[in-house]
């Protein structure tokens, strides 16, 4: 029974990013934004739990993917789709995807996210190098940073962030810069400890202790911080160990 555990806390994944899809359509993006964090979390802990039960499978490694591909693959393309969405018709209307809603095409670029996202996991399931290091921006780390958009939008009103969040321009250029991180030759850490020294994971330390002060102070405005910060702090990993 054990060697379904993680399977099933996988699946668990995948039950989020579906009503998280369900939520985005209908531009209830704060409650998406939940599930998907629900989604990310049983996305680290099926991986815990086939690490502490011996039983990683060849079939569990699909399956990860294939839930990572609705939770983190097709929620942020439509949450951008939705913003881009917003931008042009001047704020929050909760009825953008309605039935007699008109959508234009450059909204339709925010699925360049999701696009890019599929190709990065199938790089990833035939690339046997990525264990200990990740090449290009995670899925989930991405998604997280596209979800704290509407998050900032909704519980941290501030007319300067609304006004750049909402800029039409602004949120064409993350579109891309997030295609590029997903499927760039950045090398970046994983999250993952073969022990506790301090010696041989401190930049992970470092980084994990600043990302909850930053999270505690900035609340959702941190998570951009955060992500740009994972980048840096593996680029200063890598630059450390070599020399």
């Amino acid at each position: 029974m054990k060697k379904h555990i993680p399977n099933f806390i996988t699946l668990l994944n995948l039950f989020c990013g579906c009503v998280a899809v369900v939520f985005a359509v209908m531009n209830q993006l704060e409650f998406a934004a939940v599930f998907v964090f629900l989604g990310i979390f049983f996305d680290f802990l099926d991986g815990f739990a086939a690490r502490i039960l011996n039983v990683k499978s060849e079939i569990g490694v699909q399956l990860d993917s294939l839930a990572d591909m609705v939770t983190s693959g097709v929620v942020p393309g439509i949450v951008m789709f939705q913003l881009l969405n917003m931008a042009q018709k001047d704020g929050w209307n909760l009825d953008l995807f309605g039935m007699h809603s008109q959508v234009g095409l450059l909204p339709l670029s925010g699925f360049i996210i999701t696009l890019a996202s599929a190709y990065r996991l199938a790089k990833f399931n035939v690339d046997e190098n990525q264990v200990s290091s990740f090449l290009g921006l995670p899925t989930p780390a991405n998604t997280l940073l596209i979800l704290s958009l509407p998050l900032i939008l909704f519980y941290q009103n501030n007319e300067t962030l609304s006004v750049v969040i909402l800029n039409q321009w602004f949120l064409i250029g993350l579109t891309i810069l997030s295609a590029f991180l997903l499927n760039s030759r950045i090398e970046l850490f994983a999250l993952k400890f073969e022990n506790w020294s301090f010696k041989d994971n401190g930049i992970k330390y470092l980084f994990l202790i600043g990302s909850l002060v930053l999270l505690l102070t900035m609340k959702f405005l941190a998570i951009p911080f955060i992500v740009v910060g994972y980048i840096l702090a593996s680029i200063i990993e890598k630059q450390f160990l070599a020399n």
